[in-house]
């Protein structure tokens, strides 16, 4: 039965050679041809202040918890974001208006969020940013509780409005440990 199986065997891996030098030997397959690529409409000097004044508009709707105002920050067409906490992945709109919903769910107090260290970069209808988010608020047992994050946004503007396309929600960890550092600060 195992000299059967080496034959078996053998004689794949002699197709599956032949195959191989067949493919080689052939004429490469031209390439679908690719509409052309439309002129990126150059960053307006008024661009990255719409931006900035997002984030901060951002910010004010987090302090409220607003829910529905953080989300229309957020593109309904696309988004993905990784976040700090579980399940650390959301796809779509709905799926991560959910993950806020349930933040504050937990939160029954105020909470006090601040961004820092904001960068936005420009590059026609696409920017970039990063920046350091921290916030405050009561659990629900009654504890004061701090959060750090560093976070990148991709915008994308969309409709004349600058909308968040993708989020990356991060915390250093402390190799030594594993842990995630939750505090730190720039």
């Amino acid at each position: 039965m195992s000299h059967r199986i080496s034959i078996g065997l053998a004689c794949a891996s002699v197709a599956a050679l032949a195959a191989s030098v067949a493919l080689a030997a052939a004429p490469p397959a031209a390439a679908p041809e690719r509409p052309a690529a439309a002129a990126a409409k150059p960053a307006g000097p008024g661009d990255k202040a719409r931006i900035e004044a997002l984030e901060a508009r951002f910010a004010a709707a987090f302090n409220a918890k607003d829910v529905a105002k953080i989300m229309s920050f957020y593109s309904r067409e696309g988004l993905f974001v990784f976040d700090v906490s579980p399940p650390r992945e959301h796809v779509g709109w709905e799926d991560y208006k959910k993950d806020w919903e349930g933040l504050f769910a937990t939160t029954p107090g105020p909470v006090t969020f601040k961004i820092s260290d904001l960068s936005v970069t420009v590059v026609g209808p696409v920017a970039y940013g990063h920046s350091i988010q921290d916030l405050r608020w009561t659990a629900a047992n009654g504890q004061a509780a701090e959060l750090t994050v560093r976070v990148t946004d991709v915008y994308r503007e969309q409709a004349g409005k600058w909308r968040i396309v993708q989020e990356h929600v991060s915390a250093p960890v402390d190799l030594d440990t594993g842990k995630a550092d939750l505090l730190s600060k720039p």
